[in-house]
């Protein structure tokens, strides 16, 4: 008796199958990442006042700039541009202290000073309160601003593994 099944039409089902898969994991692929990543400038004046301005191109967010009114950092005349593409990316100043980048944008939680900052894609998070994404726009923060909690990872999201 003969088999219906030759080794031609065995080896053309793998690479129909293995075609699939390629075009399936990098369509997957492209579809997480097509919006690009945070970018984020880290900025300094003459007297070491730090700023930060937030910049989203896939979300057409643009020259977003938080001032840290009374905080005052080592570096002056800094500019610095960090694009938050992979995980474990720092800054001059500030603590990241979140981040979950599988997917474009993402989420990274920053500690500036005392205050939280946390860039979603939906919203800006504020110390815990959401600001609408606004292009341009200037938020400033003070000492006095604070809140009265100190950011901390929060206990449903795994922290990095300490180095």
């Amino acid at each position: 008796m003969k088999s219906d099944l030759s080794a031609k039409s065995v080896i053309l089902f793998f690479v129909a199958i293995l075609a699939l898969y390629l075009a399936a994991f990098y369509g997957w692929e492209h579809w997480q990442r097509r919006l690009g990543p945070w970018e984020v400038e880290f900025t300094t004046d003459t007297q070491g006042e730090p700023a930060v301005e937030i910049n989203q191109s896939g979300l057409k967010i643009s020259s977003l700039r938080l001032v840290f009114q009374g905080e005052r950092v080592a570096a002056t005349n800094l500019n610095q541009r960090v694009v938050f593409n992979r995980v474990e990316r720092q800054g001059p100043f500030g603590k990241v202290i979140y981040e979950d980048l599988r997917s474009m944008p993402g989420v990274v939680t920053f500690d500036f000073f005392g205050h939280e900052i946390e860039l979603v894609p939906r919203v800006l998070v504020v110390n815990r309160s959401e600001v609408p994404w606004k292009s341009p726009q200037v938020i400033e923060l003070s000492p006095t601003n604070k809140p009265a909690i100190a950011p901390a990872l929060p206990q449903n999201r795994r922290a990095r593994p300490a180095r």
